[in-house]
């Protein structure tokens, strides 16, 4: 037991590490979201056997996904967004457009009012700090964790984060419940788990 709450408090310490690191980097960081945007569809427009893709409404300073999700929709891809029902849950996913009435959710994250509730094949997930193994550190719900292990055991699911090139470090404090991405997208290319 003392090695899990040891875990916690590393993760505590760097979660506010990599939020104060995000906030300077989001400051100055115009223009990274459409960067970010054009190197990821290089590699989804592609993908065979995926027609459901979740993205975020991006809260603080989280690099702003909806550009790449403005193109998914534009390649034909149905596009969600998740949406907290209830605490220590997966996620469900909500379908999301440009216009679609927004409501403030749990955490103060806009969600989608109304529309079909689906399941993603491909995940673009939100991090404040990621490492070349895969590895992201989130905020500490376990929200995208638990979803991603729900979504695998039902079949395959890609994770992909998004986020600035400079929110890498070194290793990122995880455990047997921490899911690894299957890459992580910034504005200067793309991060292939080693």
């Amino acid at each position: 037991m003392p090695e899990l709450s040891d875990l916690a408090a590393v993760k505590r310490a760097a979660r506010a590490e990599a939020y104060a690191r995000r906030e300077r980097i989001h400051a100055g960081a115009a223009g990274a979201a459409r960067l970010a945007a054009a190197h990821a569809l290089g590699e989804v427009a592609h993908l065979r056997g995926v027609e459901r893709i979740s993205g975020y409404l991006p809260i603080r300073s989280e690099i702003d996904p909806r550009p790449l999700m403005r193109a998914f929709l534009g390649l034909d891809f149905q596009v969600c967004v998740p949406v907290i029902e209830h605490r220590g849950q997966p996620l469900r996913f909500r379908a999301w457009a440009p216009a679609a009435p927004i409501l403030r959710g749990h955490h103060g994250i806009d969600v989608p009012a109304e529309g079909a509730w689906f399941d993603p094949e491909f995940l673009v997930v939100p991090l404040l700090a990621f490492d070349a193994r895969g590895h992201r550190l989130g905020y500490g719900g376990g929200y995208y964790d638990r979803t991603i292990a729900h979504l695998r055991e039902s079949g395959e699911v890609r994770a992909v984060g998004i986020a600035y090139a400079g929110q890498e470090i070194e290793a990122v404090p995880d455990g047997d419940n921490d899911m690894r991405l299957d890459a992580i997208v910034t504005e200067r290319g793309i991060v292939w788990p080693k």
